[in-house]
């Protein structure tokens, strides 16, 4: 028997186990959250597709061996006409189809889903692979059919690794979507009674759930009352334009103080020929107590932050002796 068609059967016995595995995984998805899990159940699309990328490696590493043993020791070759059309009209069904759940899941923002169309639209190259050596032999008593086993294997092996690595992403926790980011940063700037927005973090409970925070600069003369009012209806609107339950942190701000304007101007300075620190702010001279605040955003390449610390902090007491410099270094989470 064809190895190469013996594959693509064993391949699609795969796919019907990974897509009924995904069909299970979106239905267990969409359950409504309970005291168990307050955040559903989202992150099992995760678990699903982990689960699709083992399996589609363990039939290509199976697929692999079985056209290495075929090469070492040859067999005759079986190949039939109607086996050839059964395998092109099967082609072109699973290119359709791929085509068409990448899209939704793309849609949707299934990863599992995605990671089956994929799937489905390199099988169909598989099929064609197999067609093509199956002919060759039909024509030319050649057989390419071990070789085309492995090239097969390859393309399975590749499909499920891209979809383990994505998977691991998403398991080990990712940024979050760069469109979803900007347009929430967008809608919080541009609040009346919101100087700045800083430090968004979102955490994602699976494809469209997420929670996330912000801290906000606030004039320091703003009342609680006052300032509630402008939060509780921005949270209200984000979670009905982007489903994303938000809390705020917030820094108070004088930015009418001189001395204020001074500290802003120095610690520009300080971080001007530092180039792994990216911005500062939350700046605020506390009234009464000469202590400063600051936030510094540094990025992923800088390693040592007490360095980072020790120098502002010797830089700070050189210019504001007697205060005590209350500095906070992070990275930016979106």
């Amino acid at each position: 028997a064809s190895i190469a068609i013996v594959s693509e059967g064993i391949n699609n016995a795969s796919d019907a186990l990974t897509s009924l595995l995904t069909l299970v995984g979106t239905k267990l998805a969409g359950k409504h959250r309970d005291k168990k899990h307050p955040f559903g159940y989202g992150r099992i699309e995760y678990l699903t597709s982990l689960i699709v990328a083992v399996l589609i490696l363990v039939t290509g590493i199976e697929t692999l061996k079985s056209s290495i043993e075929r090469i070492i020791r040859p067999a005759d070759l079986a190949v039939s006409y109607l086996s050839l059309a059964v395998i092109a009209v099967t082609a072109v069904a699973k290119f359709a189809l791929g085509t068409y759940t990448v899209k939704m899941g793309k849609k949707v923002g299934s990863g599992a889903l995605e990671g089956v169309g994929v799937d489905s639209r390199n099988d169909s190259l598989i099929s064609v692979v197999t067609i093509a050596a199956s002919l060759v032999f039909l024509f030319s008593g050649v057989s390419l059919d071990a070789y085309a086993g492995i090239f097969i294997s390859v393309l399975i092996l590749r499909s499920g690794f891209l979809i383990l690595k994505d998977t691991v992403a998403d398991l080990l926790g990712r940024p979050a979507d760069e469109e979803l980011a900007a347009d929430l940063y967008r809608e919080i700037r541009s609040t009346e009674g919101v100087a700045a927005a800083v430090d968004l973090i979102l955490h994602n409970y699976g494809p469209d759930a997420y929670t996330g925070s912000c801290n906000l600069e606030i004039d320091h003369d703003t009342t609680v009352g006052e300032i509630y009012q402008v939060l509780r209806k921005l949270q209200i609107d984000i979670y009905a334009k982007y489903k994303v339950a938000m809390v705020f942190g917030l820094y108070a701000i004088d930015n009418d103080h001189e001395g204020v304007r001074e500290i802003r101007r120095d610690i520009a300075a300080f971080i001007r020929d530092r180039e792994h620190v990216q911005s500062f702010h939350a700046v605020y001279l506390e009234p009464d107590t000469n202590r400063i605040y600051c936030d510094f955003i540094v990025d992923y390449d800088l390693k040592d932050w007490d360095g980072l610390r020790a120098d502002f902090l010797a830089y700070m007491a050189e210019r504001y002796p007697g205060s005590e410099i209350a500095l906070n270094i992070e990275t930016e989470f979106v």
